[in-house]
């Protein structure tokens, strides 16, 4: 009888496991499907709505800026609701904003449900590294990288998928493409209502007093937040740009290549990671080597022939992954419990707030000088600040205090 339990027990822990883990990589997804479904379709955008390149750079740069502005909210909603209430309204704002991104041929109206759709990405990202924390406590290093892999899945199915399958099967519409990529985000929302751990919430639940507010005097904060913004810049940059250059380029029929290139190049990163990243936790030669390795792949970006320009992406989306990975891993792995959450909050804010920067400045050096090649100079001087801010990881464990 008592074998039996105990045999029983075993075997609804290990379900329970199993069950998060998928949880997680499906909603690992749900962050980038409705993101990255805008890339391959801003031609049309630019056509349909007559954005000049300032304004696709705002456009793109929106979903950046709520990462960063609703973090600290979603940190506020995870310390009154929990972890579970709060990554249902996140997802439940990222189907319905994306898929009514469309709905109205009207720049406003595209730019004001992009931001509701960037507020409930942003909520659904706070709550990931806690989930992790509360769903899986002792495979932490593990199950974040198998999130993130699911994130760069939901990053490389919209842009490989969509100009050569989806845009014909809808006759051309972007308005559709944008409803078929929240479709899936609305069925996670029903997935993880059913089968999320309940228990988790005992540990990760609401409590009156909790706190929530970073602490932004923790400068090594700003520094790690600023280290996770240069790659997030240069990737959400390189996705918004890449195809108008090219097409000024006279290089067009690379476009689908490229952004590809860019999105399945952080595969690699992310199946290496699940074997290595314990290895280079710490450590600051692989931010200083993801750094000169950006800066060369933006130059073979701008000045390369076709294939050159599909393997600088490749080259770009490995790097970012690597370091994306790692940084994911720090908050749950060296905070406490009640306190991911709050440090989760501030990297974002920090990282993200730098990527709304540089792709807004980016087009506006494309609109004000005329030259496209000037569109990735911020870019690469990205890159130079992740080399310098490296040493910043040596002490990293400085975020605890």
């Amino acid at each position: 009888m008592n074998l039996s339990c105990i045999a029983h027990s075993g075997n609804t822990s290990r379900v329970r496991v199993l069950t998060s883990i998928v949880l997680l990589w499906l909603l690992g997804t749900a962050l980038r499907f409705t993101i990255l479904a805008v890339p391959p379709v801003i031609p049309r955008i630019h056509a349909d709505l007559g954005l000049n390149a300032t304004q696709i750079g705002m456009l793109t740069g929106l979903p950046s800026m709520l990462l960063a502005i609703a973090a600290v909210p979603g940190s506020l909603l995870i310390a009154r609701l929990g972890v579970l209430p709060a990554m249902t309204i996140g997802l439940v704002f990222t189907a319905v904003g994306g898929a009514l991104r469309g709905a109205v041929a009207d720049v406003a109206w595209l730019y004001a449900m992009t931001v509701a759709m960037g507020a409930g990405v942003a909520v659904l990202q706070v709550c990931m590294p806690p989930a992790v924390r509360a769903w899986t406590p002792h495979r932490i290093g593990f199950v974040t990288a198998v999130y993130t892999n699911g994130l760069i899945i939901g990053e490389i199915l919209p842009v490989a998928l969509t100009l050569p399958f989806l845009l014909p099967l809808f006759g051309g519409s972007w308005p559709a493409d944008f409803a078929f990529w929240s479709a899936p985000v609305a069925v996670i929302t029903v997935l993880v209502l059913l089968f999320a751990p309940r228990t988790s919430n005992r540990v990760a639940s609401a409590a009156t007093g909790r706190r929530w507010w970073p602490d932004w005097g923790n400068f090594l904060i700003w520094r790690l937040g600023l280290m996770l913004g240069t790659v997030n810049a240069l990737y959400f940059g390189t996705n918004a740009f890449l195809p108008d250059y090219l097409n000024s380029q006279g290089k067009g029929l690379w476009i689908s290549a490229a952004l590809t290139g860019l999105n399945v190049g952080q595969l690699p990163a992310s199946i290496l990671l699940l074997l290595f990243a314990s290895r280079l936790e710490l450590k600051a030669w692989p931010y200083v080597a993801v750094g000169a390795l950006c800066a060369l792949a933006t130059g073979g970006v701008v000045f390369g022939s076709g294939p050159v320009v599909v393997a600088s992406a490749s080259i770009i989306g490995f790097a970012a992954a690597a370091v994306l990975v790692l940084a994911l891993a720090l908050p749950p792995l060296l905070a406490r419990p009640d306190d991911v959450h709050r440090i989760t909050a501030a990297m974002f804010t920090i990282s993200y707030s730098w990527a709304v920067v540089i792709p807004v400045i980016s087009g506006a050096l494309w609109d004000s000088t005329g030259t496209p090649q000037m569109t990735f100079l911020p870019m690469v001087a990205s890159s130079i600040i992740l080399m310098l801010l490296a040493p910043a990881i040596k002490h990293v464990r400085r975020v605890e205090v």
